[in-house]
């Protein structure tokens, strides 16, 4: 499973070109895309969004949350604020889902950078 990223999707929904647009398509082709949570909320919230992009959505495999993701989460975006990092609340919620699942992220947000040393893989 790849995660794939609102910055990423967006573009791509959008037509833009890009090499993490790019990678959202194949990721799509392969039936390995996935969606953290975090991401189908910030997608939906979206009150211009068509039906027809919202139905494919909610098609999407979703990663679960697991069991005690709130605290690691808490705890690592403390980790990336202690070193002086931007670590917004719905990156971190997606970094966290994405390294409890052991799947690379699709994002096109250099914020994201910061999770790679607690072992988030970006892609690509």
């Amino acid at each position: 499973m790849i995660a794939l990223d609102t910055s990423s999707l967006v573009h791509y929904l959008a037509g833009s070109e890009g090499s993490d647009v790019a990678a959202v398509d194949t990721a799509l082709l392969e039936s390995q895309g996935c969606l953290p949570p975090v991401v189908l909320g910030e997608l939906l919230s979206d009150p211009s969004l068509p039906k027809t992009v919202e139905r494919v959505l909610l098609q999407l495999p979703m990663l679960d949350v697991d069991p005690g993701h709130w605290e690691r989460a808490g705890r690592l975006r403390a980790s990336l604020l202690r070193q002086g990092h931007k670590a917004k609340l719905a990156d971190t919620l997606i970094a966290q889902c994405c390294l409890d699942h052991g799947a690379p992220l699709i994002t096109r947000d250099d914020d994201f950078r910061h999770f790679v040393a607690a072992g988030l893989r970006l892609f690509p």
